[in-house]
């Protein structure tokens, strides 16, 4: 099977924790989790092949090509209408108890997680469960350790019946905490284990990280890994070897094609993920400004401004964004993102428990109005149904593909005592129509599938994404067309200079 790992990078983008003082934050997106905390979406995109399997190998022991899970889901400030963790004789239910909960105690961290679902969950009701009586059935076992505990809370936590609401491992929980700030500790380097020969490939170099300035190549192997033997590692063992603090050194011997074996000693870095990549495509006639957004981290939304503002420059006559494959992330970076291409209207809006609302909207200050086409599909997730959605109703936008994945809450991400986690559904949220998307998704303006053949294709070629053999990119540059037919323009080539001038028919 093909697989990718980014080595050295601790990700998973599509959610994530903010720094904050505040024991809770906020994401929106879909994680890969063990079958134990989440039910199962359809299989991974060449996309997410190409810059996500690490974590899930790393911290889950999720198999590379395996299948997505639905994760969390919220807004990325820190709601100023949660309370603060109430004890026993403060929460809202009027329990009282004479329980004493010891700061290193198993039930400490389970009353926690009692109290933030008793003041957070959005159903008041709990799915008609009796929350009451969880908490007292909770703290009157006696546990023997915090595993023990941690099961248990599991336990309860399913009668809530909302997949979304789950509760975290400390190992879990850390990583985390370090993946959708879009950066992590590594050398800078992706790598793929070759199906055919099983070597480790390297095939991308990140700019201005350790792995570049040591003169590491897309297609070197890597033949050894601090001292050894690469083959005899998986991908996940060689991403973890990799793996390591800031500032410690990681020892690499590779070969070269022509230039044989050579050795390398790099010091890890905190680099920064490129969640935005993007090009100038020429297609006849057209120049078209091509952006892939694979996650909503919080460095995406600078990325995509710089992405724009560099292929604005370009001189393009319109844009596709492809949101296919994309779980999700951030909600403030999805709103961030939309406010790049929306100079007006209604973005997205949240509810929650007590029927507050709140509305996020464009902030006129949109660096395009050039025609722009959404790709999405079946795996187009959260924060990416956000944008798209907002894209699609506010007219700004094409969308074309097939209906996204349909996730409209909004959880919320709890600190725990002991160093563990906690999502808890707190919200849903609406595009601007007000329209209900969970489990319904975004229906596509266009509506156009690929085959199992093309997407097997792509699994086993990424490049071949946004070539000619996409189907839905290839529909994307016909509705460019038409806008550009549609206004009348002439088509244009580039004199190499910087400039353009008409093409000569």
């Amino acid at each position: 099977m093909l697989g990718l790992g980014l080595s050295g990078l601790v990700l998973r983008f599509g959610e994530g924790i903010l720094p904050s003082a505040d024991p809770v934050s906020h994401c929106i997106g879909l994680d890969y989790l063990s079958a134990s905390l989440c039910p199962t979406l359809p299989s991974m995109s060449p996309h997410l092949l190409r810059l996500r399997p690490l974590a899930a190998a790393l911290v889950f022991a999720f198999g590379l090509g395996a299948n997505l899970k639905p994760a969390l889901s919220a807004p990325n400030v820190i709601n100023p209408d949660s309370p603060p963790l109430a004890t026993p004789k403060e929460n809202d239910t009027g329990v009282s108890d004479n329980v004493t909960l010891l700061e290193n105690s198993p039930k400490a961290v389970v009353d926690e997680v009692w109290q933030l679902v008793n003041q957070q969950f959005v159903d008041k009701d709990f799915n008609h469960s009796n929350w009451l009586s969880k908490r007292q059935e909770l703290l009157g076992r006696n546990y023997q350790d915090n595993a023990e505990a941690y099961r248990q809370i599991g336990r309860i936590l399913k009668d809530l019946n909302d997949p979304y609401t789950r509760f975290l491992s400390p190992e879990e929980f850390a990583i985390l905490s370090s993946q959708t700030a879009g950066e992590a500790s590594g050398v800078g380097i992706r790598v793929l284990m070759d199906k055919r020969s099983s070597d480790l490939v390297v095939v991308d170099v990140m700019r201005g990280t350790p792995a570049l300035k040591a003169g590491i190549r897309p297609g070197d192997r890597i033949v050894r890994i601090n001292g050894q033997p690469a083959a005899l590692m998986s991908l996940e063992q060689a991403t973890e070897a990799i793996q390591g603090e800031i500032g410690s050194e990681l020892s690499l011997q590779l070969s070269r094609p022509k230039s044989g074996v050579f050795s390398v000693t790099l010091k890890r870095e905190n680099i920064e993920i490129d969640s935005v990549t993007y090009n100038v495509k020429e297609e006849g006639e057209l120049r078209v400004g091509y952006i892939r957004l694979d996650e909503f981290s919080s460095h995406s939304a600078e990325q995509m401004e710089k992405a724009i503002t560099e292929l604005n420059n370009s001189r393009i006559s319109g844009y596709i964004l492809d949101l296919r494959g994309n779980p999700g992330g951030l909600l403030l970076s999805s709103i961030d993102i939309a406010r790049l291409w929306l100079n007006r209207g209604e973005i997205v809006s949240t509810i929650d428990r007590r029927g507050g609302d709140r509305h996020f909207s464009a902030n006129g200050r949109s660096l395009t109005d050039l025609p722009l086409v959404v790709l999405v599909n079946e795996r187009s997730a959260s924060a990416s149904e956000i944008l798209a959605g907002a894209l699609k109703e506010q007219g700004r936008a094409t969308v074309v593909g097939t209906a996204t994945y349909g996730k409209g809450t909004v959880q919320s991400v709890n600190t725990l005592s002991d160093g563990s986690g906690l999502a808890v559904t707190i919200a849903r949220y609406y595009p601007p129509s007000g329209t209900d998307i969970n489990h319904k998704g975004i229906s596509p303006d266009i509506h156009l599938d690929i085959s199992n053949d093309t997407k097997l294709q792509f699994r086993n070629d990424p490049d071949l994404i946004a070539t000619d053999v996409d189907p839905q990119y290839q529909r994307a540059i016909s509705v460019l067309r038409q806008h550009r037919h549609s206004l009348g323009l002439p088509p244009t080539k580039d004199l190499g200079i910087g400039l353009l001038e008409p093409s000569q028919l």
